[in-house]
């Protein structure tokens, strides 16, 4: 029999896993979504998809975790009556939510289109409305197995609404282009996969609750105070988590509502012009998703060892693990930044088909080191209880895209775009490291660390500059793309870990944290 604390680090993991797989899915899949449907179709997808984000951030992130919290309270109280309050209480409030986003989005569905600058999208957005109304029990459910330290529903869940959805979206969409449809029933298609992804994440989660212990019914009369007390704390908690894991949804949504209609109005696009350079733009989306996720999941393994060191007072333990996840921040997000940057137009080719707006997917992929960067920070103040912050920072990103995207978009058109989305995820960095400096009075990571790490970053964009150079003149093909890009990932990436290594930015102990670390301890050994 596993302690509570065993049970609660196993399920810490075991979520860690499912998030891992499911952002993997949740990225690779708009690869051949757009090989399918094309620019127009990416386009389509993309406009809707912010909200679709919103909704399942609402089921995935935010509610799940309070009400887990209030649940765990209960649970180690032995207060089986104030778990079924706090469920009773929660589900009124989410189906209430639930019911509000479905309204807005179904009876609004046109005027929303029109702010987007394309009226044909409100079937889309209509169609979508209906997944507002599975997330109150999915986020119920997850919650209370949360709550009871039992992650495998929530994990298996999640990966079966991503499997689910991804399948269904790849096989509706190319079955519907075969068949003549038009690009926009294609994105009906691809949003019913999302409603069918989240009906199998409720039905995974109904089994679990078919299954459980105590399945004997009561019935309770809550107290008005414990029904204040817990929408407030739902209302609350609730809306600072979600607000913090949704700060890439965010963007991508001020997008969806300005840059179409930006690139009409001041006069760079025709509309059918201006739908395709918003699908080559979104390009970058998954290549963004793709680069935050790995470094973002170590760092996020740290978070609860933060919080349970703050709990302790343990401030050294804070520091010291504090200081490594930025240093696992840095060398993954610069180095994926720059090898994208450096191999951008193969790998444009080897993804999706041609070259075209390489030059914004180029500056796109120097906001991974920043969205990396800021993730992680984040994550780090959550850890720390400074939650508020966190959600200051969101507002930051968002506000900057706003802005930038209203200055720029005019002048430069998407490459405008690409360029706001960088200069926002860096602003939010900054704020939050400077807000982070304040906290803990220290300054993180060490010029010790620093400086073998852009030595490192230095060598791999001159190895992959050369290496460029040369393989350009082989035939230009997709297939010659994707082995250009496939061996410049190769080499600019073991040139980036040896220097790395050779640098000590890691000690032999950090190295474990990696996979492989045991064969990256034997290379510094031997250095």
């Amino acid at each position: 029999m596993r302690s509570p604390e065993e049970r609660i680090w196993r399920g810490a993991a075991v979520l860690t896993i499912a998030a891992f797989v499911t952002k993997i899915l949740s990225a690779f899949y708009r690869i051949p979504y757009q090989n399918i449907v094309g620019d127009v179709g990416f386009y389509i997808y993309q406009q809707v998809y912010p909200i679709y984000g919103i909704v399942m951030s609402l089921a995935l992130y935010g509610y799940p975790i309070v009400i887990s919290k209030l649940v765990a309270e209960r649970v180690a109280e032995h207060d089986e009556k104030g778990v079924i309050s706090v469920l009773q209480v929660s589900l009124l409030f989410l189906c209430s939510l639930g019911l509000l986003i479905f309204s807005i989005l179904y009876i609004g569905a046109k005027q929303i289109a029109i702010w987007m600058g394309d009226g044909e999208l409100a079937p889309i957005v209509r169609l979508l409305s209906f997944s507002s109304l599975l997330f109150p029990f999915i986020a119920l459910l997850r919650g209370y197995f949360q709550g009871n330290h039992n992650m495998i529903p929530t994990a298996v869940s999640q990966v079966g609404e991503q499997f689910v959805r991804v399948t269904t979206i790849i096989f509706l969409s190319y079955w519907f282009i075969k068949s003549g449809r038009t690009a926009y029933e294609a994105g009906a298609a691809a949003m019913f996969g999302s409603f069918a992804g989240g009906l199998t994440a409720l039905l995974l989660l109904t089994a679990y609750w078919m299954r459980r212990k105590n399945r004997g019914k009561i019935h309770i009369a809550v107290k008005s105070a414990d029904t204040k007390r817990i929408i407030s704390y739902l209302f609350i908690e609730g809306f600072i988590i979600c607000v913090t894991n949704m700060v890439l949804t965010l963007t991508q949504l001020v997008d969806s509502f300005s840059l179409l209609s930006l690139l009409v109005e001041h006069g760079k696009e025709s509309l059918e012009q201006a739908k395709i350079w918003k699908g080559i733009y979104d390009r970058g989306q998954p290549l963004i998703q793709l680069g935050t996720v790995v470094a973002t999941s170590f760092s996020l393994t740290l978070v609860p060892l933060i919080s349970g060191a703050r709990k302790r007072k343990d401030e050294p333990f804070i520091y010291e693990k504090t200081d490594l996840s930025l240093r696992i921040a840095t060398v993954i997000g610069l180095g994926a930044a720059l090898g994208l940057m450096c191999l951008i137009r193969p790998v444009n080719v080897m993804l999706f088909e041609n070259d075209l707006g390489s030059l914004p997917l180029e500056i796109l992929a120097v906001s991974i080191f920043f969205t990396t960067l800021a993730l992680t920070l984040s994550a780090l103040l959550q850890g720390m209880g400074y939650e508020w912050i966190a959600v200051a920072g969101v507002c930051v990103a968002v506000a900057g895209k706003a802005a930038c995207n209203w200055l720029l978009i005019p002048l430069f058109g998407t490459t405008g775009a690409a360029a706001a989305t960088t200069l926002s995820y860096a602003a939010m960095a900054c704020f939050l490291y400077v807000m982070l400096q304040r906290k803990l009075h220290i300054r993180f990571p060490k010029k010790t660390h620093l400086y073998p790490v852009m030595k490192a970053a230095l060598a791999m964009v001159v190895v992959l500059q050369l290496y460029t150079m040369l393989a350009e003149r082989w035939i230009d093909s997709r297939l010659f793309a994707t082995g250009e890009a496939l061996v410049g990932v190769l080499l600019g990436g073991v040139t980036y870990i040896i220097m790395v290594i050779k640098g000590n930015v890691f000690s032999q102990q950090e190295l474990s944290f990696f996979p492989f670390g045991n064969k990256l301890r034997l290379l510094l050994e031997n250095r």
